[in-house]
């Protein structure tokens, strides 16, 4: 029998179809196979594809024989697990920054590690819950092109912008570009910040990367390698709420005792809680007092207290006021 031109293909074609359409309650026959390799112009024998899936296996393809009341073979060990890529599709829909346009193209990519019938599974998660997403469709591209400025120790440009009643773009510092120094990218409150040392304040900077627009890499080499060389970032996240810049002070706290955990997730598990009575504990922490951080307080009631320092405390005093205000108005 003459060879097919695809003939040579052959161990591709098969390996491809048993990743696609095999699993182990999904075995497929030999049978299955010669007519698979049939429809791409290449003729099998069966003989032939013994051998072929012994050379799959020694390539290290884990080709399992299934035994039992249904008789084929299937792919066991995978590169990643159904559980794994439902990790990855869950994790690619609550992001927010991802576009919904974009999320959906990134599980479809996502169902091609699994087989088609797990793959199902997968199509079912994706409408489990409807999310808010970014409008902004490049920021997917952003990241990439910050990331390249990071490895190649070069500085950045880009216009910055809000949203306004009318869901249109409004650029900050009337649409002039921002020139930092990139030095990483933070996951924050299911949003993606770029932190950054701005030459001109001396400051580390935060940025949304779905509010920046038309990035590009310049020449210039960047600035601030003193600024983050002693910055733990994992502690470093702790002390920003709502990534509002600002330098960082110890904070002491009382709370219930019963927010325990809400304070543990928060600071993590190393931080001393300190008992002082049986309803209640106190706390120390590192924090950039900004808005948001009243807001993170303010969120428990009566039921967490600023005790010191007194600035601090006065801060969230004229919060409070000025929230009450605004309601007996």
């Amino acid at each position: 029998m003459p060879r097919s031109q695809n003939q040579k293909l052959k161990l591709l074609y098969l390996m491809r179809y048993l990743l696609q359409n095999s699993d182990e309650a999904h075995p497929v026959g030999i049978a299955q196979m010669v007519e698979e390799l049939s429809a791409h112009g290449i003729a099998a024998e069966r003989k032939s594809l013994y051998a072929d899936l012994d050379a799959l296996r020694d390539f290290g393809l884990d080709v399992v024989q299934a035994r039992g009341k249904t008789v084929g073979y299937y792919i066991g060990t995978r590169e990643f697990e159904l559980p794994e890529l439902k990790l990855l599709v869950d994790s690619v829909q609550s992001s927010k920054f991802i576009t919904q346009k974009k999320t959906l193209a990134l599980i479809r990519k996502i169902e091609g590690l699994a087989s088609a019938h797990d793959a199902v599974l997968l199509q079912r998660q994706v409408y489990v819950r409807n999310r808010v997403k970014s409008m902004n469709e490049s920021v997917y591209y952003n990241v990439d092109e910050i990331s390249s400025a990071i490895t190649g120790d070069k500085k950045i440009r880009f216009r910055y912008f809000e949203y306004t009643v009318d869901k249109e773009r409004r650029y900050r510092h009337d649409g002039a570009y921002y020139e930092v120094s990139p030095w990483a990218l933070m996951w924050d409150d299911e949003n993606y910040y770029l932190l950054a040392f701005d030459t001109q304040t001396e400051t580390i900077r935060h940025y949304r990367v779905d509010k920046m627009a038309q990035i590009s890499v310049c020449e210039s080499f960047r600035d601030g390698k003193e600024a983050f060389a002693g910055l733990d970032m994992s502690a470093y996240s702790k002390t920003v709420f709502g990534m509002f810049a600002g330098e960082a002070e110890t904070v002491r706290l009382r709370f219930s005792s019963r927010l325990a955990g809400a304070v543990i997730d928060r600071f993590g598990r190393d931080v001393m809680l300190i008992r002082e009575d049986e309803g209640h504990f106190s706390v120390s922490i590192r924090a950039v007092v900004s808005p948001q951080f009243y807001a993170w307080v303010f969120g428990f009631g009566a039921e967490a207290e600023i005790l010191s320092p007194a600035h601090v405390r006065r801060g969230m005093a004229d919060m409070a006021r000025e929230v009450l205000e605004l309601y007996q108005k």
